[in-house]
């Protein structure tokens, strides 16, 4: 039976979603129950393209990334595909009718992973956009249930939250994208001189984006809310730690949030939620 398979899809893409990310797991499991299969899905696809891109590094990228591209394109027209991950995914753009130019940006983005590419500042913001911004509007879509009202009510706070996400990530990153995979996204910055300035101008935007993003979370649905919340709320801990670390720490180490803190976290938003303090 076909349901065995697509049950066997959706395992495969809460695991990677589990194995890859821990953070996104706990969000995750607080979305109700009929939410969170779907956004497992995307996850999967969005991790699987983005470890083409960043780690399979003896393997010809472009050659894999191009393959996956176009199994992406199969497998939403036929509605399956014996990759696991890219059948979870077909069923989620089919079901949620997700559009298909934003998985086009998304995997344009990747492609730009693969060229050693000068971000000036349209070629930043058109990354954020595929990497980051259209990865909001997915869950979003899947979030409102086909609501196109409320879709295109909250369109722009999830992507405001993809972007602060993402740029909080680059920050994180610095070390391993500069050092070992020869990348800067930020436009007009010279990373051998990264200084506290520099570093205090990509805050700046962060934060504007965090107060959009975080205006769109209130007005989500309610069953969807507190795991975005808590996915909120692990990034501002995140993006509080890397305001109080030094820019050549930043560049010399990943910076991280020990799994206590996380669970601490967790208790802290589950009473702020429940006692409608958002």
């Amino acid at each position: 039976m076909k349901q065995l398979f697509d049950t066997l899809s959706l395992e495969m893409s809460a695991m990677t979603t589990k194995r890859y990310s821990t953070s996104f797991s706990i969000g995750i499991r607080f979305l109700s129950n009929d939410l969170q299969a779907p956004i497992h899905a995307i996850y999967g696809f969005v991790r699987f393209a983005d470890e083409i891109v960043d780690s399979f590094h003896t393997y010809e990228k472009k050659e894999l990334l191009s393959e996956f591209k176009s199994e992406t394109y199969k497998a939403i027209e036929r509605g399956i595909s014996l990759n696991p991950i890219l059948n979870s995914f077909q069923w989620v753009v089919r079901k949620y009718q997700i559009d298909p130019e934003l998985i086009e940006l998304f995997l344009q983005s990747m492609e730009m992973d693969l060229e050693k590419i000068q971000y000036e500042q349209s070629v930043y913001e058109r990354y954020i956009l595929g990497s980051a911004e259209v990865v909001g509007l997915m869950c979003l879509k899947v979030f409102v249930k086909g609501n196109e009202e409320a879709y295109n009510n909250l369109k722009d706070s999830a992507m405001k939250l993809g972007s602060a996400f993402q740029k909080i990530n680059f920050l994180r990153d610095l070390n391993a994208d500069y050092h070992q995979l020869g990348r800067t996204y930020f436009p007009d910055m010279n990373f051998d001189l990264f200084d506290c300035a520099m570093k205090q101008k990509i805050e700046q935007e962060i934060e504007l984006d965090f107060k959009a993003g975080y205006e769109g979370i209130k007005r989500l649905p309610k069953d969807a809310r507190f795991g975005v919340y808590m996915a909120y709320r692990y990034y501002v801990k995140l993006f509080h730690k890397i305001r109080k670390t030094d820019a050549e720490v930043i560049l010399g180490e990943r910076i991280r949030i020990p799994d206590n803190k996380k669970y601490r976290l967790l208790f802290t938003s589950y009473l702020r939620h429940n006692l409608n303090l958002l």
